[in-house]
């Protein structure tokens, strides 16, 4: 058997356990040489519980089509925004701002993306998410 040699690997967003091949997801997916109907199905059964949570996924191709994705932790941004109840950031975060969170939240966050953070300890890692917010136009309070 011919050994697998990685031809192309990529990053994507999207909704866990109920992404769909339609656009913008199946076009990329086709474009890298990928089966958008075949990835979904397994990146949805593979997201089942976190029930439209967007998450991130790297995607690795072979040179034979086959594909391996490996799912990270959802963006720092979107478990900001969802622990301090807003739709959306600031557009101008150094004058307004549009919610706050308690520093309980920030290590919770910090917590469930200490595997994809490039930080030594939690206190790092919260601050890290302390940071995020700040420029979100979101108070840390604590």
């Amino acid at each position: 058997m011919a050994k697998k040699e990685i031809t192309e690997q990529f990053k994507i967003m999207a909704p866990g356990g109920s992404a769909t091949p339609a656009p913008p997801l199946g076009p990329v997916l086709g474009a890298k040489g990928v089966n958008p109907g075949q990835f979904i199905q397994q990146f949805n059964a593979a997201t089942a519980a976190l029930n439209g949570k967007v998450v991130g996924c790297i995607v690795t191709v072979f040179n034979d089509r086959s594909f391996s994705f490996e799912v990270k932790s959802s963006p720092a941004s979107v478990l900001v925004k969802e622990a301090a109840g807003v739709e959306k950031g600031s557009g101008t975060p150094n004058t307004v701002k549009v919610g706050k969170i308690t520093s309980d939240q920030v290590r919770k966050i910090a917590e469930e993306k200490m595997a994809d953070l490039n930080s030594g300890s939690i206190d790092t890692a919260m601050r890290v998410i302390e940071g995020t917010a700040r420029s979100m136009g979101i108070t840390v309070e604590g």
